[in-house]
């Protein structure tokens, strides 16, 4: 099977993806990315929005309608999900051959 060329995804993407499977803005999707990661991964502002940027422009993630028109909330699309699957997916296979390996 031919690998995505967009795979790996970086751990800063995983997790904003990760955050992005429901509606969030920026401060939102920085606390969510905190949480998840339990604390590894903190994103500063120019991070955050510059992989937004990236990731609007391969289509990972949509702008969504939100009552507060101060803030742009975003949500992964379909391809985004299937991009975070693929990840996973791979991330799986790495650990089972590594602790088969290991053992």
């Amino acid at each position: 099977m031919k690998r995505d060329k967009n795979l790996p995804l970086t751990e800063t993407t995983y997790y904003i993806l990760l955050a992005l499977l429901k509606p969030a803005h920026g401060y939102i999707i920085m606390q969510k990315v905190e949480e998840l990661s339990e604390g590894n991964v903190r994103l500063a502002a120019g991070t955050l929005y510059g992989a937004i940027d990236n990731l609007l422009k391969l289509k990972f993630i949509m702008p969504v309608p939100s009552e507060d028109k101060r803030r742009k909330v975003y949500l992964i699309t379909d391809k985004g999900r299937e991009i975070l699957k693929l990840d996973l997916e791979r991330i799986k296979y790495m650990a089972r051959i590594t602790e088969e390996a290991l053992n």
